[in-house]
């Protein structure tokens, strides 16, 4: 049964590439990638990392000192962005601010602060006096530092699923509002980098000595990168044209730990729920934002997968990993967002640095950014674990 559809009335994002959706989709149109090698002072991997250029120089006010750690400067940047804000005032005015729900998916929320507080024990036998577990590291610090900051007052969950983190956040808010738990929910995402995922992907010999190519035949693995996102939505469409989401599917494979179905199957059956869940055949998709992280075997079951699903094999396709590197626990929110404004703007993104197209795939994949009539997408996101998310986005009447 087709569920409810949600208006978007306003989104906002930090990345690699600055701060704010302006800053990402100009990169994107001009295929300017915020990858940079590897420089952190505390990780000395031979890797390349989509790292904010701004994060370090965040100083939350006094009164929120004890929230601060890595992940909660991404969120405070991409919540200080004016126009955003005065949307969301906006609804807190019409609804009240406990009728407005929050939910935010993450991977490792603050364990950077962790990790430097677990050296200091180690060089000096304690734990730092600044260091806060609760405020920081802990999985809903998240939601509660954004309720705190924002005065929120509605039920609020953070959602902790992999890299499908933040994309599942649209199926609860869904599921709240159509139930009439709330009126409007704010969703969102935000993961930043740290020695555990830097190193475990390295572990699993995941992490590529180059920029990440999605697709491409040369592809090496992985490169990590840091975001954090917010969309809001609303029960109602606000404005003509308006995107709105549509609906979403998710699945559980638990094929293996790490690996993803050689044929992708669980990453079918969320797309095919996902469709569903719209009210659509694959054949009206006009673009895809692959999960696309550009390990050998991810892209080749996710490739499987769509070519097994879309009935029309014009349909364009492509990851924007490329320009953010694979933000985890933030993907899902990152890459919603950008299919919102390729919906939005009327553009196909392209792929970042694509030189020669895997031809064990048969996917139409967009070499380079151009005009197009786009009336639905589709956001993939999928998890360690078998841990599937599909987002379908349209245009409003």
């Amino acid at each position: 049964m087709p569920m409810q559809r949600l208006g978007i009335a306003a989104r906002t994002l930090t990345h690699a590439l600055g701060t704010g959706v302006d800053a990402l989709w100009h990169a994107i149109t001009t295929q300017q990638s915020g990858l940079r090698k590897n420089e952190l002072t505390w990780c000395e991997l031979d890797c390349w990392i989509g790292a904010s250029p701004e994060v370090d120089s965040v100083c939350l006010p006094e009164d929120l000192i004890h929230w601060d750690c890595r992940n909660h400067r991404l969120v405070w940047l991409a919540l200080q962005q004016p126009q955003f804000r005065e949307v969301l005032e906006q609804i807190k005015t019409e609804y009240g601010p406990a009728r407005i729900g929050l939910v935010i998916g993450t991977s490792t929320s603050g364990i950077r602060s962790t990790e430097i507080a677990y050296a200091a024990r180690k060089a000096t036998g304690q734990w730092p006096d600044s260091y806060s577990f609760q405020y920081t590291h802990s999985t809903d610090a998240l939601c509660r530092f954004v309720s705190h900051i924002l005065g929120l007052q509605g039920p609020a969950v953070g959602i902790a699923s992999a890299c499908a983190s933040s994309a599942k956040v649209f199926l609860t808010a869904q599921r709240w509002i159509e139930v009439g738990l709330v009126d409007a929910v704010l969703v969102g995402g935000a993961d930043s980098l740290c020695l555990s995922t830097l190193h475990g992907f390295n572990a699993l010999q995941l992490l590529s000595d180059e920029p990440c190519r999605p697709f491409d035949v040369r592809r090496k693995g992985i490169s990590i990168g840091e975001a954090a996102g917010f969309v809001i939505l609303t029960r109602e469409q606000r404005v003509a044209h308006e995107v709105q989401f549509l609906g979403g599917g998710e699945s559980s494979d638990a094929y293996h730990i790490t690996t993803p179905h050689p044929e992708g199957q669980g990453a079918r059956q969320a797309m095919a729920m996902a469709l569903k869940a719209a009210n659509l055949q694959s054949h009206a998709l006009h673009y895809v934002n692959a999960h696309g992280t550009a390990t050998p075997s991810n892209d080749r079951a996710e490739a499987a997968a769509l070519e097994a699903l879309l009935t029309d094999s014009r349909v364009p396709v492509s990851s924007t990993k490329g320009y953010t590197g694979h933000t985890l626990g933030a993907a899902g929110i990152t890459e919603a967002i950008l299919t919102i404004e390729a919906l939005k703007r009327q553009v196909l993104p392209a792929l970042c640095d694509l030189e020669q197209p895997d031809p064990g795939t048969n996917l139409n994949l967009i070499k380079t950014p151009r005009p197009a009539r786009l009336d639905y997408a589709m956001s993939n996101s999928f998890g360690f674990g078998g841990t599937n998310c599909s987002l379908i986005f349209g245009r409003g009447a």
